[in-house]
């Protein structure tokens, strides 16, 4: 593609998204939360508060009393160590696959139909 047609294509999505944004910013709902995020915040800083405090107080069950917790496996001792999770993603159909074991049904498919190694190449990240 040309760099002329490129430029195009980007000053066309621009505009595209300029229009989406304006009529975002006329809808109703779109203001009155950005008015309640306002004044949420607002209430928060005259309070010394920060979000995390905020999500506590409403949710008190929520982050602290699980990282209290052991989870199972801990709790067992010595016990097998979580897997790594990867991320594969299908060049020919931008599918994504997220698996923690090489037993996943769309990667076996995938490694049966285009080989072990080429599968491979299409991991993204490993977390």
């Amino acid at each position: 593609m040309s760099l002329l047609n490129e430029y195009m294509k980007k000053e066309q999505l621009l505009k595209q998204l300029r229009d989406e944004l304006q009529q975002l910013e006329q809808d109703q709902r779109l203001k009155g939360e950005l008015e309640f995020k306002e004044k949420l915040e607002q209430l928060m800083q005259s309070h010394d508060k920060t979000a995390a405090d905020v999500i506590e107080l409403l949710n008190p069950d929520s982050e602290q009393s699980t990282a209290r917790q052991p989870s199972s496996s801990e709790s067992q001792g010595a016990g097998r160590r979580k897997r790594k999770l990867k991320v594969y993603r299908n060049p020919h159909t931008g599918d994504v696959v997220e698996t923690r074991g090489g037993n996943q049904k769309t990667l076996k498919a995938w490694k049966e139909e285009y080989g072990n190694d080429t599968v491979e190449q299409w991991l993204e990240r490993t977390e």
